[in-house]
């Protein structure tokens, strides 16, 4: 989910394309990005990609020919995976369960009903990673000379702490929390731009890129004003206080300057006094502002692909079709270097 500030980076974001990436590092959530596959990549009435045994293989299927795009148009790519959740999170994961729950009864029923649409909508819902499917996921990314990364917690949170380090120039995320851990650079919607059809319409989902500074800038207030506003709208980590929106929480933040000041005062918002524990405040700052993160993490390195082990893995264990495999395979083989860098320095 991630805190809810889309209205705001609507004012400073910028579209982007795979050309403006050229030789960029970049540190891609993988847990994100695996969900994403999870949920789009279903049949008609829902049901997810699946092997001869039953095992789902959406994520392999996604991860494996997204990645070929990414290696084509010479990015670099890093898969950024969790570790173990704060345990202030642990609400939040138990309230998504709750909704996945809700959205299986409510997928039977439209199976039953013979509705489609309401199933794959209801089925997107249900999505879920197991261990297995990380660690299958990990080796594929690895055979196919990808480094990745293992966070002690947030994945974001590492991510962010790489792009400090010089070591990555960009994060890849959905969730916008990735900016609230100083994440300096965010990228969105990190795929080749392409149609979707809602409702009818169709749209273009453009890759997106926020720069933390530009945004802070933008509205004048500091990183941990932005966290402050991201504790009033709700967080993964605190459900914030309902009735506050974005534009209410910047509105509150730039007139009282912070959080300890607007609870001293007893400012009301949404027809109520904001009351919040400052301790739970700043434990939600600290890992904002202070994240666990692994400092010592093994040096970055692209290596070559190991072309039998990505056919063991998806052919022979998954099932996958042979020749659209074989395919994919040739086209990494067939990467040109020479490609020419779209230079936006000052874009950027």
């Amino acid at each position: 989910m991630g805190v809810k500030i889309n209205d705001l980076v609507k004012e400073v974001r910028r579209t982007i394309t795979f050309e403006n990436l050229f030789n960029k590092k970049i540190a891609i959530d993988a847990f994100n990005t695996l969900y994403q596959f999870l949920a789009i990549i279903r049949q008609r009435d829902g049901t997810p990609l699946k092997d001869y045994k039953g095992n789902v293989t959406s994520h392999l299927s996604g991860l494996f020919y997204r990645t070929i795009n990414f290696l084509e148009h010479n990015i670099k790519p890093v898969y950024v995976f969790d570790g173990k959740p704060s345990e202030l999170k642990l609400d939040t994961i138990k309230e998504r369960k709750e909704v996945k729950k809700d959205a299986k009864k409510k997928l039977e029923k439209a199976r039953e009903k013979g509705d489609m649409e309401e199933a794959r909508k209801y089925a997107q819902m249900t999505s879920k990673l197991d261990s297995d499917m990380i660690e299958e996921s990990k080796k594929l990314i690895k055979y196919m000379g990808i480094p990745v990364v293992q966070a002690p917690s947030e994945g974001e949170a590492q991510s962010a702490f790489m792009v400090q380090e010089g070591d990555v120039w960009a994060c890849a995320s959905q969730d916008y929390d990735t900016l609230l851990f100083n994440g300096k650079r965010l990228i969105r919607n990190f795929a080749v731009s392409r149609s979707k059809k809602v409702k009818d319409t169709s749209v273009t989902l453009d890759i997106e890129y926020i720069s933390l500074n530009k945004l802070l800038d933008k509205y004048e207030i500091s990183r941990e004003q932005l966290i402050e506003m991201g504790i009033l709208i709700g967080t993964d980590f605190f459900p914030g206080i309902k009735g506050i929106g974005q534009h209410t929480a910047l509105d509150l933040i730039k007139k009282y300057g912070n959080l300890t000041t607007i609870i001293e005062k007893g400012v009301e918002a949404a027809g109520k006094n904001i009351n919040l524990d400052i301790e739970v405040i700043n434990q939600v700052k600290e890992i904002f502002l202070h994240p666990l993160v692994e400092k010592n993490y093994p040096k970055l390195k692209w290596k070559g692909i190991e072309y039998e082990k990505i056919k063991e893995l998806l052919i022979e264990i998954h099932n996958f079709s042979p020749g659209r495999v074989q395919n994919a395979l040739d086209r990494l083989r067939k990467l040109d270097q020479s490609s020419t860098q779209v230079s936006l320095d000052s874009f950027f």
